[in-house]
């Protein structure tokens, strides 16, 4: 949090001097009191309050004072706004190592599980496009606010085929990159990729993840998978390992100026997909809350006058 105004916090260094000479004051009227013949009869009739309610207004009168200064200070807090015409296209792999089992149930089911649980947190201002693919892609939705589609292509993907991340890239590239303003910039966009394994056809990711950095297009790559993931192939089953491929991911995510992420369970891939859902599509801008704290030492200085009048001494 910042202040636009620090200046006045340099009220709050009279707290302290306040708090003493409240004690003081108690004191000294203690030791000036009158004395009078029944004092002891009363003393013994009067109702007894709690030692907590002596400094209950006190606190409250303090902690209102506390937040008026603060609100003179005009604390600033930083909020996640949504972007205007902000979009993502989130791609997902679908070649045949996506079979594999060490991320239950399958590597691909948890991809779909996590996909869906992208597009429910994401704004709803966010328009998101999709892509999937195997040794070519295979299914392209256009970036819109509907999700439907989306959701439609996610729970028909299957595992088959290579593996085509920078031909995928690509073609989220092409339609992010359609996407230009009255200025002839590109709408603010990002791209989600999932894959399990390296490249094995098609052309370099790592080309299609510089022209992401000259667009201002970061791309965020999830490695999906443990290095001792295997599928069977073959009419005996054969054991074929697929281990994932981080380290290509993270170069694409380096080069275009996204960030890298590896992930070995369907939770954690849903924590990453959960977190990168809340962050696309808004940016982060400073709003001033000084209202809050004014209605904050309010309710405290309105609370320490009901205190007050409520619990003033009186006889029984």
């Amino acid at each position: 949090m910042t202040f636009v105004a620090p200046g006045f916090l340099a009220a709050l260094l009279l707290l302290p001097f306040l708090a003493g000479a409240y004690l003081f004051a108690r004191r000294r009227r203690r030791r000036y009191a009158v004395r009078y013949p029944a004092t002891a009869l009363v003393a013994a009739v009067a109702v007894q309050a709690p030692k907590w309610r002596r400094w209950l207004v006190p606190a409250l009168l303090a902690g209102a004072g506390i937040a008026s200064v603060l609100a003179l200070a005009r604390p600033q807090a930083t909020v996640a706004v949504p972007v205007e015409r902000a979009s993502v296209m989130l791609i997902t792999d679908a070649s045949g190592s996506m079979e594999a089992t060490d991320v239950a149930p399958t590597r691909l089911q948890a991809a779909r599980a996590a996909g869906e649980r992208f597009l429910d947190r994401v704004p709803e201002s966010l328009m998101v496009g999709f892509v999937s693919y195997s040794t070519a892609p295979l299914t392209l939705v256009e970036p819109s606010l509907d999700r439907v589609p989306i959701r439609s292509a996610l729970s028909a993907l299957q595992a088959e085929g290579g593996t085509a991340t920078g031909d995928a890239l690509r073609a989220a590239l092409d339609r992010l990159a359609a996407r230009r303003g009255k200025d002839g910039r590109v709408a603010p966009a990002a791209v989600v990729l999932l894959s399990d394994g390296k490249t094995t056809s098609g052309s370099s990711p790592l080309t299609a993840a510089r022209r992401a950095e000259s667009l201002g297009i970061p791309v965020h790559t999830v490695a999906l998978g443990t290095p001792n993931g295997v599928v069977f192939n073959g009419p005996f089953g054969s054991r074929i390992p697929v281990p994932p491929d981080p380290r290509s991911l993270r170069q694409i995510a380096e080069l275009s100026g996204g960030r890298a992420f590896r992930v070995e369970d369907s939770d954690e891939l849903d924590r990453v997909y959960e977190s990168l859902g809340s962050r696309i599509g808004t940016r982060e801008q400073r709003r001033e809350v000084s209202s809050m704290f004014a209605g904050g030492g309010l309710v405290l200085l309105l609370a320490a006058v009901a205190a007050g009048l409520r619990w003033r001494p009186r006889l029984p």
